[in-house]
């Protein structure tokens, strides 16, 4: 019986009848190709024309290579030195050996005493001199456009790195390109520096630095001292400074692979230490880290950063830093500044022309004697619950801390702070949110907003840093401010109570907040439209010195309404004229005169008044408020005896400056129900 399996498999058919045929004909057409096709023809049976070319390009190549192989590559030193300075005009030189091997899976380049000179304004030391350098590359990297080092060995390099005055870096070898972009290296497989030092010099920052690197696979009886290591000593200032980064052994390093390293820097009541790592081997450009900073002041970071922040108290902050190019991303800061908290996020942008800086920044709780600091108050002690601060200026208010507005100039940047609350303070003060915009060395503060416990204080301010001496413009607006909340009890009662508001419009030059309040110029007003006085007090302003004294020795705690009570001052040269001033109460109305010194910070003021009740015995006694703004002196004029105007002339006197100055301060005091009727009884 037949197979069917077998029949199935049976080829025989379609070779004989298909393939055979095909064969038979493919084998026609070569035939063909080989009678009839010239260069297939001297291909195959190459004339002598061709065999002597042949051997003429085999010999050359040979020539070629017998001489890469024993060419003496020191004959090339002197071509590529004088290219190269020329190139990069500075002095280059190859002053010991040049050899190279080509024939190899892993290429080798040798060079011996290779020197780096400074540029034309650095020409007194070498940007570089390295003893000697040992390379070796992956040809198969090479072939499609990548450098790989397999190994890369550097013996006894100086580099000697110089900023001048003007920011020019000796290290930036063409001078078109930006010399702060980020660094990135070809990818080294394994790395090994010997003897290697460093010197910085930053003349415009007052910076010196000393280094030793190493870099070793192993370190044998030297236990710990294997990988990076870059250990550096020198002065900032004057002042101690220290830098040191490690990082792993150099040794199998891949692409895909982040290097871990650390770094700290100290100096000047400054420390900044980061933990992190570089995402690719080599690349400078690209790395995340866990920074640590701390110090005295912030503003001490400015010559390490390049970021200018105003004055601070001792601080300690944390941030998870992140760097992309030319844009730094501190995000997640937490710390604490004095006896504040801090949180937030930061960002460093580099990419434009000029460096600038966006930060997002709240407190949950900040105490105010921290946000006194940052306007230039000085610290006196810190705890992690209390800062103490004073001015600078013995007996002042104003601090006197000079504004350094060269460092204003240097960058751009906005701000955005908030405290949610405020530690228990003097003057209630419960809020605080602050937005600030630098640019081109023009400081614009919008808003500045306090709010109290009852009332709030808002307003805008401009400092332009152009010039040497910075001009200042504030506009601040008091609102619904108790004015009890700086007016000490005398014998356990309030003198005065009530709502104060009012608006200040300063402008002047000055390098401090004393400094620019002792040169400024503008207006400054405030009103009480209703409120409460002691009636001895009252008594005293409307010149009834008698009875007013008689009240306050025998302690009498009787109340005086207070109708309203207005101060409009002039301001000139830092000292501030009264235009305006009046106090009507229900038993007097008074009027001032006088001035308040905002340079030296003194009140020299006189209140003439006249009773609204009939007295059969007055004596008649101008009331003085005289000395410190921090210490006030309040007193009788006995030697003075005033005239009798009477109520209709003094109101007559008021009416002008009344309906200007009201609507200036708030729209809504010309019409309020007792202001409004100080004004009507003037008409």
């Amino acid at each position: 019986m037949t197979n069917p399996l077998k029949k199935l498999t049976d080829w025989s058919p379609l070779r004989d009848g298909a393939l055979a045929p095909a064969a038979a004909w493919g084998r026609r057409q070569g035939d063909w190709l080989a009678e009839n096709d010239p260069v297939y023809r001297g291909w195959r049976k190459p004339g002598l024309a061709e065999a002597w070319a042949s051997s003429v390009a085999l010999g050359l190549i040979a020539v070629l290579f017998l001489t890469l192989a024993l060419f003496d590559w020191n004959l090339l030193r002197g071509p590529v030195g004088r290219w190269a300075s020329s190139h990069y005009d500075r002095n280059i030189v190859i002053a010991g050996d040049l050899d190279v091997r080509l024939f190899s899976p892993t290429p080798s380049l040798s060079i011996s005493r290779l020197k780096v000179g400074g540029p034309a304004w650095a020409r007194g030391a070498d940007t570089l001199d390295v003893g000697r350098i040992d390379a070796t590359v992956r040809l198969s990297r090479l072939l499609v456009g990548q450098i790989e080092l397999v190994r890369l060995a550097i013996t006894r390099p100086v580099a000697v790195m110089i900023v001048d005055q003007q920011g020019r870096r000796s290290w930036v070898l063409d001078p078109d390109n930006r010399d702060d972009e980020p660094t990135t290296l070809p990818l080294i497989q394994r790395l090994t520096i010997t003897d290697g030092r460093m010197l910085y010099r930053d003349l415009s920052r007052d910076i010196a630095l000393d280094a030793r690197i190493t870099a070793r696979e192993t370190a044998p009886g030297v236990e710990g001292r294997t990988g990076f290591h870059l250990d550096g000593k020198g002065t900032r200032n004057g002042q101690p400074l220290t830098l040191a980064v490690q990082g792993g052994a150099f040794v199998n390093i891949r692409r895909d692979r982040p290097y871990a390293f650390s770094a700290i820097l100290e100096g000047a009541g400054s420390s900044l230490a980061a933990e992190g790592r570089l995402l690719r081997p080599f690349n400078f450009g690209r790395f995340d880290a866990t920074l640590t900073l701390s110090g005295l002041n912030m503003a001490d970071q400015f010559p390490l950063t390049g970021v200018a922040t105003p004055d601070t108290p001792p601080y300690r902050l944390t941030a998870a830093l992140t760097r992309d190019g030319d844009r730094w991303m501190l995000n997640d800061v937490e710390g604490k500044v004095g006896a504040s908290d801090l949180a937030g996020r930061v960002e460093v942008d580099r990419t434009g022309e000029r460096l600038r800086v966006t930060a997002d920044l709240s407190s949950r709780s900040m105490d105010i004697d921290d946000l006194s600091v940052v306007l230039g108050a000085k610290v006196q002690s810190t705890s992690n619950d209390d800062t103490v601060v004073g001015s600078g200026l013995p007996g002042k208010l104003l601090p006197d801390a000079p504004l350094q507005v060269e460092r204003l100039r240097a960058m751009d940047g906005t701000l955005s702070f908030r405290a949610a609350s405020v530690k228990r303070n003097d003057f209630a003060l419960r809020q605080v949110r602050l937005g600030a915009e630098l640019q081109d060395g023009i400081l614009k503060l919008n808003p500045v907003a306090f709010a109290f416990e009852r009332g709030t204080l808002i307003g805008t301010a401009r400092v332009d840093a152009t010039k040497a001496v910075p001009y200042s413009e504030i506009d601040f607006r008091l609102a619904g401010y108790p004015v009890e909340s700086v007016i000490p009890a005398r014998g356990g009662a309030q003198p005065l109570t009530g709502r104060a508001l009012g608006r200040a419009r300063l402008e002047g030059p000055g390098a401090s907040l004393h400094a620019f309040a002792a040169a400024s110029k503008g207006t400054m007003s405030v009103v009480m439209p209703q409120g409460q006085m002691r009636t001895a007090f009252a008594e005293l302003l409307g010149i009834n010195a008698g009875r007013g004294l008689r009240l306050l020795l025998s302690g009498d705690q009787g109340i005086s309404g207070v109708r309203c009570a207005v101060g409009d001052f002039t301001v000139a040269g830092g000292v501030a004229t009264a235009r305006t001033l009046v106090v009507d109460t229900d038993v007097v109305i008074a009027t001032g005169r006088g001035t308040i010194d905002l340079g030296a910070e003194t009140f020299d003021l006189r209140f003439d008044g006249e009773t609204k009740k009939p007295r059969l015995l007055r004596v008649w006694a101008p009331v003085t408020i005289r000395g410190a703004l921090n210490r006030p002196n309040i007193g009788i004029e006995g030697s003075a005896i005033a005239g009798q105007v009477g109520i209709a002339g003094i109101l007559g006197a008021l009416i002008n400056p009344l309906v200007a100055l009201l609507p200036f301060i708030d729209p809504g005091l010309a019409e309020d129900a007792n202001c409004g009727a100080l004004i009507s009884g003037t008409r």
